[in-house]
Formats: structure tokens, sequence, C-alpha cells
């Protein structure tokens, strides 16, 4: 199987070339139906105060209350088949939106240490991708959903409850793995996305804390980590639909992937979204939940 690091190239996507680089998206879901992604947000800004039932709802709410108040800065997607091959020209889009620095908001250290990254935040102000044409193309897109599916706003709040954000979470993307969580059942695995790849021996291509290579290592890691932990086959009924940190608590919907495979299938859309969770102040809270909901 050859590593999709062997042949990547990351696409940088503004919102001249939006259009034009979705339109070639549509070609390649098809044949590379598992998707891999990341997202750069400007750190961590609050933390919700009251009394909490589990861990897991603090931790929700803490996601929750972040995401609402910020706006995503970059989205990194990679493209692979069922065997971990990736487009031999392209395999990860690296889409950067609008962000202004005089008006939104953001913590201070995560906005240094992307910018030590390589990110131009005067770029993304120019240049970048407004998020509600990005909503727009993405449902259509053939990514998430069915065409005829009422889109969510980019931009609205994720919902109050955990219960519900799980509902919304196997409608947009009712297939969906973990690596986080994945590795619990995984022997000496521990850490966040770099730690695992160094552990796997998984070599990034493009600069760390930018969407477009966290993604594609995201890919390779989890190609690497099915073949040596799994045989290359997940047993859907025990990782399908699961998310670190959240929904343990008892009745919780993440409990139920059976449902989010059934729904699958109504639903016609089988692409599998591969993502890395990670809560530490580098931008990147909760990986896709801004996507979903926002």
């Amino acid at each position: 199987m050859p590593s999709p690091n062997e042949r990547a190239i990351i696409r940088e996507v503004w919102a001249e070339n939006l259009d034009r680089e979705m339109a070639l998206l549509r070609d390649l879901i098809d044949q590379y139906p598992y998707l891999a992604m990341d997202t750069e947000f400007p750190g961590v800004v609050a933390r919700p105060i009251g009394n909490f039932r589990t861990s897991a709802d603090y931790h929700y709410q803490t996601l929750r209350c972040n995401v609402d108040l910020l706006k995503m800065i970059q989205l990194g997607v990679t493209f692979a088949d069922e065997n971990g091959n990736v487009p031999k020209d392209a395999c990860t889009w690296q889409f950067n939106f609008k962000f202004n620095l005089s008006d939104d908001m953001y913590a201070q250290d995560s906005i240094d240490l992307l910018t030590k990254s390589g990110i131009n935040f005067q770029k993304h102000e120019d240049y970048g991708i407004d998020v509600h044409h990005f909503g727009e193309l993405l449902i259509s897109s053939g990514f998430v959903l069915l065409d005829d599916v009422k889109w969510i706003s980019f931009h609205s709040a994720m919902p109050a409850e955990e219960s519900d954000f799980f509902e919304l979470l196997r409608t947009y993307f009712p297939c969906i793995y973990d690596i986080k969580y994945l590795m619990k059942s995984c022997k000496n695995l521990k850490g966040g996305l770099q730690e695992l790849a160094n552990d796997l021996q998984v070599v990034r291509i493009g600069a760390q804390h930018q969407a477009g290579s966290d993604s594609l290592l995201t890919c390779s890691t989890f190609f690497k980590m099915r073949q040596i932990f799994f045989d290359d086959t997940i047993d859907d009924t025990k990782y399908l639909g699961y998310l670190y940190g959240l929904g343990s608590a008892v009745g919780s919907s993440a409990a139920q992937p059976n449902s989010i495979a059934s729904f699958n299938s109504a639903a016609g859309n089988d692409s599998p979204l591969i993502t890395n969770q990670s809560t530490a102040p580098n931008g990147k809270i909760g990986s896709f939940h801004k996507q979903i909901n926002n």
C-alpha cells in the first residue's frame, strides 16, 4: 500500500479559486471516499461556569462556548480510497477562511503559534473564503448528506445539549472515525497527532499547525494504525461514530454507532470522515464541530 505522503500535494484554496477547486473535489469523492480532516481555530477564549452532570458534559460545553464565539481559520481535507491510496495529482485541500485580527476574537498565544507556522493573517483578511458561500458549495459537493437536505448555517451556534449535537453529527457525517478514540484500544499509543505519527513512523509533509498538513498526517496515521493495530479491518460496531471525550454518559447518542451506519445507508453517503481531536491551546478545539454547525 503506497503511503499517502509519497505523492501528496497540498492545494491552497482561497476565495478566488474556491468554486474551481470544489468542482474538482466533486469528481474525487466516488473513487476516494475516505476524508481526513483538520481545522485551525484561534485558540480557547472561554470556559463554561456552573454545575455539570459529568466531565464529558463540561468538555462539550467548553467546546460549544468557544465554537460559538470563534471563527474557523483553516479547514484541511485529505482524500484516500479504502486502501489508503490517494489521488495522483493532489490529495489535500487547504481552505483558507476570511479572518480579521481587528474584529474577530482570538487567543493571542494561538495567533502567535499559527503565525510562526506560516499562516498569513493579512492574506486571510484580504482573500479569505466567505464561510456562507463555502457552506452552499459543501452541501452540493457529495461530501455530506444529499442535495435536497437543508443546510444548517455555517455560523449558527452549536446545540446546547450534547445529544442534539450527535443528532446533527449523524445527519451530516453519518460515518466517522476519531483517531483519538481508536487509540484507546491500541497498546502504548498516547499523546497528540504529532506524537502518534512519530511513534508510527509517519512522516509529515508541510507545516505543523496548518490544516492541510495536519489533515494529510491524520490520513496517513489512520491507515498506519488500521494496518498495525486492527489488521486492516476496523469493527464499526465498536468504533464508528464514537468521539473521544464526548458522549460517554449512559444513553448518549454517541453510544449508538449502528444508528449512524443505518442512516448512512439511507442517505447514500458512505464516505468515512476521519478526525483527530485536540483541546490544546493551539487553535484546534473540536476538530470538526465548527464545520458541522457553524
